[in-house]
């Protein structure tokens, strides 16, 4: 079994064949899919997929490019959904320090917000990081971020951040980018963590791995990360399917 654990299925670049990209999925083994929104209309979209398939699990937030809508009203509204059932995790939030969409100051208010919608929720939180590896990690700490566990999604980072973060109860989150030619970083960090804390992920539409980098995105691609992490950490695709699937199911207690 494999779980996509970052997808955004609600997604225009999706909608139109969105029942035979489920298929193919699921006949690559991907038995479930975590759905991620990125602002609140997204976050709704994500909650009526997941109510309409069994098998897709949603996850609400508001993005750090949007963090500047984000306000009180707004967070109440996340709050209520972020207490559904097959919700299983508030994201994706956090810093993006590389398009500037939001204003920096309102992207941190935005993320610890949000993090102590998560708290308050009993959920744990997904996190995007571009560009701002420092600050999301000091807000990760003094907010106590991973109190209910946490997924660094994508991971860009180096290896010692990545152990501050799984130090913090994080569980590192590999897509496409892993197979990529010139991801000697990556595949370091891959390299050197356990893979008990690992996840994988496609963060679909977009990222599609090698070989089919250039295409859109979609669930059935996490084998090929799947595959990558196999050959980084010299184990069978099959232990790595399992392996990250268990911990999926573990951070996101899904059932």
């Amino acid at each position: 079994m494999l779980i996509d654990t970052h997808a955004h299925l609600q997604d225009k670049a999706l909608k139109a064949d969105l029942k035979e990209v489920l298929k193919r999925a699921k006949e690559a083994g991907v038995k479930k899919i975590i759905c991620i929104g990125y602002d609140y209309p997204t976050s709704v979209e994500a909650v009526e997929l997941a109510r309409k398939y069994e098998g897709i699990y949603a996850v609400v937030g508001v993005h750090p490019h949007d963090a500047k809508e984000l306000d009180e009203e707004t967070l109440d509204k996340l709050y209520q959904l972020a207490r559904e059932e097959k919700v299983v995790a508030v994201g994706e939030i956090g810093l993006d320090y590389y398009r500037n969409l939001s204003p920096r100051e309102k992207q941190k208010e935005a993320f610890i917000a949000q993090i102590k919608l998560a708290r308050e929720a009993g959920k744990p939180v997904v996190i995007h990081d571009r560009d701002a590896h420092q600050e999301v990690l000091d807000i990760i700490k003094k907010e106590k971020a991973g109190l209910n566990g946490g997924v660094m999604h994508c991971y860009s980072g180096y290896l010692p951040m990545a152990i501050e973060l799984m130090k913090e109860g994080f569980y590192i989150s590999f897509a496409g980018p892993v197979t990529f030619n010139n991801a000697r970083k990556t595949v370091e960090v891959a390299a050197n963590i356990p893979l008990e804390r690992m996840l994988i992920e496609t963060d679909c539409p977009y990222l599609a791995p090698e070989p089919v980098r250039g295409k859109r995105n979609e669930p059935a691609y996490v084998s090929y990360v799947a595959g990558k992490i196999a050959e980084i950490k010299r184990k069978s695709w099959e232990e790595v399917a399992y392996i990250t699937s268990l911990n999926a199911e573990k951070v996101f207690h899904l059932r």
